[in-house]
């Protein structure tokens, strides 16, 4: 085949998959030889073979069968002038079912150090802005966060890596973003010279398609494998994009191997995101997993006291009525960033038109963000709540499990979701470790049916019920 001819069916495949699909994973390809039925390619990393073997094979194929070649397979050769080895072996499309062990290979040689371009990239990672206003000292601590706190904390000191890696998930709005600042600035101030990268989930994956589209696979895998501290916001990210998770597989592996302290946050537990490898996953629960659980009414009181003591240096002559603070915090209950965001619209709206921030005023100037945050409770909440009161783990509600003492509470939380949350049974099925919606059918019926003839399951699920609802 020519270079014209696999030009032109260059660009049949540019209208088929795309313009960021071809310029990621096409445009690198370069046409080597045909030889007995065989299709040989050069790619600038086995990696890169194996995604496009899995991805795009069976088109390409296609395309050349329809353009007369006479080929029955594929194969992919790494280039001579990639920084991976030149005497790699040329692998066949269908049989890359083992190039995982062959990027295990690949993993294993980037042991030098970065080489001079991979600093200046490092350098201009760690220049990703951390928010001034995100310290330990602003943090405040309350029942809901304070094991996040002290874990986050732990880290902070440096030292030797005690738990590897340290994992915060929640909600939004609970702090995590905040601890995830906060444990940078503190191995920072406390070792200047320390690599510490954070970056979000998205910046990781965008920086690995970049690599791969310019053909810079050995800079990324130096750079990343190189920091002392490599911090991951929002890893769930990742889920569902088999690319990115494997090269982050192999990323965490390389890190733990030398020591290095790894941190990571996500919107739930590691064995909940969905679309998350396996190994992915077992990789996160290794280390310290820890729960920012839903603010309290306390913890929201202190954060409202906390920053109108800072809105104090800009206000400093607007004064606040008694129970305007305890009244936010009973109002808006799911989200910390807006409920410091009413605080700030409070203050300046106060100042515009001259009045005292009393509890009119409150009502008038956030009447959107109250209605908004009008109690709305969760599957999560529900499962955590039941699971606390019968004093087993969440994961017993959860999982397979069928002994009475696990089954009982199941079906009580069940009961509660098609109670107290819009989701559908097939949805709070799906909560449920994946259970079928008969099985939450049968367990709501069950609950109905005891309630009626069983006192303490009534007075347990009024019980909850109030809990949920206060």
């Amino acid at each position: 085949m020519t270079e014209e001819k696999w030009g032109q069916l260059r660009n049949r495949l540019l209208k088929t998959v795309g313009q960021n699909n071809f310029t990621t994973w096409i445009e690198p390809l370069e046409f080597d030889t045909v030889d007995g039925g065989v299709a040989v390619f050069k790619v600038p990393t086995n990696f890169m073979g194996n995604y496009v073997s899995q991805n795009f094979a069976d088109l390409i194929l296609h395309e050349l069968t329809m353009s007369g070649e006479p080929v029955q397979r594929l194969a992919f050769r790494v280039a001579a002038n990639s920084p991976a080895r030149s005497a790699e072996p040329a692998v066949a499309a269908e049989s890359f079912g083992g190039a995982q062990d062959d990027l295990a290979v690949m993993t294993a040689r980037v042991a030098a150090p970065a080489s001079a371009a991979g600093k200046d990239t490092l350098e201009a990672l760690q220049a990703a802005p951390l928010d001034p206003r995100f310290t330990f000292d602003s943090f405040v601590v309350g029942k809901p966060n304070e094991l996040a706190h002290a874990a986050a904390r732990r880290v902070g000191e440096g030292g030797p890596v005690t738990f590897n890696p340290l994992v915060l998930y929640g909600g939004v709005g609970l702090g995590k973003t905040h601890l995830m600042h906060a444990i940078a600035w503190e191995l920072k101030e406390k070792n200047p010279h320390l690599n510490v990268l954070y970056l979000s989930a998205e910046q990781f994956m965008y920086r690995f398609v970049q690599a791969l589209r310019e053909r810079k696979m050995m800079d990324f895998k130096h750079l990343f494998r190189s920091v002392d501290v490599l911090m991951v916001d929002d890893v769930q990210f990742i889920a569902g994009k088999d690319s990115t998770q494997e090269e982050f597989f192999h990323t965490f592996n390389a890190l733990v191997d030398q020591n290095k302290q790894i941190i990571i946050s996500a919107d739930r537990a590691p064995g909940e995101i969905k679309d998350l490898e396996d190994r992915v996953k077992s990789r996160l629960q290794c280390g310290l997993v820890v729960d920012l659980h839903p603010t309290d009414y306390e913890l929201r009181l202190g954060i409202l006291q906390t920053k109108v003591q800072q809105q104090r240096e800009t206000y400093p002559d607007l004064r606040i009525a008694d129970g305007v603070l305890e009244f936010l915090a009973h109002r808006i209950s799911t989200n910390v960033r807006v409920l410091e965001g009413a605080l700030t619209r409070l203050f300046a709206f106060a100042s515009l038109v001259g009045r005292e921030i009393d509890m009119d005023l409150t009502q008038d100037c956030l009447a959107d963000v109250l209605r908004a945050s009008e109690r709305k409770i969760t599957v999560e909440e529900i499962q955590r709540k039941v699971s606390e009161y019968y004093n087993i783990r969440m994961s017993d509600i959860i999982g397979p499990k069928r002994l009475r003492s696990y089954a009982r509470p199941r079906q009580v939380a069940m009961y509660l979701c098609k109670q107290l949350t819009s989701r559908s049974l097939p949805e709070i099925g799906r909560r449920f470790g994946g259970r079928d919606h008969t099985t939450v059918m049968h367990g709501v019926k069950r609950i109905e049916e005891l309630k009626l003839t069983d006192g303490q399951i009534a007075e347990d699920v009024e019980m909850l019920r109030r809990s949920l609802e206060a």
